[in-house]
């Protein structure tokens, strides 16, 4: 085998060898992203509003989005969303909403 064909045989190995390298990092961030939108799907459901409008969901989302990180009313919704991870399921949630006073 000549020098110039051993180099490029070396180089066809770098780039299948780069070439994979790149599969597993693009197939990485894929499973990073598909978790990402299960869990966000998650809390969606145990707020029980999957049957939701869309548009709707999104007009709460950009809302909740100009709330200042750290303001009174910030700590008071993320105190809401702890109690309802902490409650066993969707109806639990919803009843805990609508009885416990300090959540209005």
């Amino acid at each position: 085998m000549g020098l110039l064909a051993h180099l490029l045989k070396r180089v066809d190995q770098q780039i299948a060898g780069l070439e994979r390298q790149r599969r597993f990092h693009m197939t990485a961030d894929r499973k990073r992203q598909v978790r990402e939108k299960f869990l966000l799907g998650g809390i969606v459901l145990r707020a029980g509003l999957t049957n939701a409008d869309r548009a709707f969901l999104l007009g709460g989302l950009v809302e909740l989005a100009r709330i200042a990180p750290g303001s009174a009313e910030h700590r008071r919704l993320r105190d809401i969303g702890e109690k309802a991870f902490k409650a066993p399921s969707q109806d639990a949630v919803q009843a805990r909403i609508k009885g416990t006073p300090e959540w209005h």
